[in-house]
């Protein structure tokens, strides 16, 4: 599945013995990564092997939101409440990038350590460790290696570390599956339904969750503002319609879904308990085929988390990137 159905942003490590090298990297990568550095193995060891238990509590944490759902919770206030509570959540390590050449212990001696941290591993390799890197590759020790000879190292870097970023987690895609019915998994799984879902979220959100029941993306901007971009696969128009009409709604906006123009937030509002009148917005295709449409929703501002536990609030929080040595 190209679309993850899980994201969220995370702390990236990076360790190397050429302090120059690191003070560097703390200037040119992305202001709004979070990074560590460091200088000695050990440090960079012990730091990320205190994270596996957080990991494990994260995924129980979520493994519960589901839990409940099946008990009959709904799961759009449930995820905002995970969202708000949960702060810390950014501060697990996603990405950790090596140097190979290291005097008192090497790159992938130094990744072997790790044996419980589940992250994406980079090895960063002189020209002549290459083949080592492609072995270790080939066996599935590291996620990807990047030449320091590289022309433009940083630009390179920092392309391999997003693309790592967005990369689909395959424990948290589990979690969230299960939500998913057949036909909307499936859904999910043609190529241009995921280019096109994954080129909106990354544009709009830092997190999002794909969700079955209702059928749609909770996605949250690095300011903490939050909306819901509903999905109708074009064989449940009627359906919808008629809850529309249970609503009050005229014919002229029941024919607008009827006919695809538009789709009505009647699920996102009952999830909340938000007694509003129902909005409609203007409905977009999602991939080639037509039979997926879309319509984006804000959610209202008292059920979304204090702007202070944002990405943005929690990340302004943090120390001043420097050099652990």
């Amino acid at each position: 599945m190209s679309f993850s159905l899980f994201q969220r942003p995370g702390t990236i490590v990076f360790l190397d013995d050429d302090p120059d090298y690191l003070e560097m990297l703390a200037l040119v990568l992305p202001r709004h990564w979070h990074v560590k550095l460091f200088l000695r193995p050990n440090d960079c060891i012990n730091y990320l092997q205190q994270e596996p238990p957080f990991w494990e509590a994260d995924a129980w944490n979520q493994q519960q939101l589901v839990d409940h759902w099946r008990e009959g919770k709904p799961l759009i206030p449930q995820a905002l409440a995970y969202w708000s509570k949960y702060t810390e959540r950014h501060a697990l390590t996603r990405i950790c990038v090596v140097d190979y050449s290291m005097p008192a212990m090497d790159g992938l001696q130094t990744l072997a350590e790790l044996v419980d941290w589940p992250g994406s591993r980079v090895l960063l390799t002189g020209q002549a460790d290459e083949q080592i890197a492609v072995s270790a590759f080939n066996r599935g020790l590291i996620d990807q290696f990047i030449a320091k000879q590289t022309p433009d190292i940083s630009h390179r870097l920092i392309e391999a570390v997003q693309h790592l970023l967005l990369a689909p987690d395959p424990r948290h895609a589990q979690i969230w599956r299960a939500t998913l019915t057949p036909e909307q998994n499936a859904l999910l799984r043609v190529p241009s339904v995921g280019r096109d879902l994954a080129d909106f979220a990354n544009k709009r959100w830092v997190e999002y969750l794909v969700i079955g029941d209702p059928f749609g993306v909770l996605g949250m901007d690095a300011a903490g503002h939050v909306s819901w971009l509903q999905l109708e696969p074009t064989g449940g128009l009627r359906d919808l319609a008629e809850l529309a009409e249970a609503e009050g709604i005229g014919a002229a906006a029941l024919e607008d879904i009827r006919q695809g123009r538009k789709l009505i937030d009647i699920e996102l509002r009952q999830a909340l308990g938000h007694g509003a009148p129902p909005e409609l917005n203007p409905a977009f295709a999602i991939g080639r085929d037509a039979h997926l449409l879309g319509a984006l929703f804000t959610v209202p501002a008292r059920y979304c988390p204090d702007p202070a536990n944002s990405y943005s609030g929690w990340l302004a929080r943090q120390e001043r990137r420097r050099v652990i040595d």
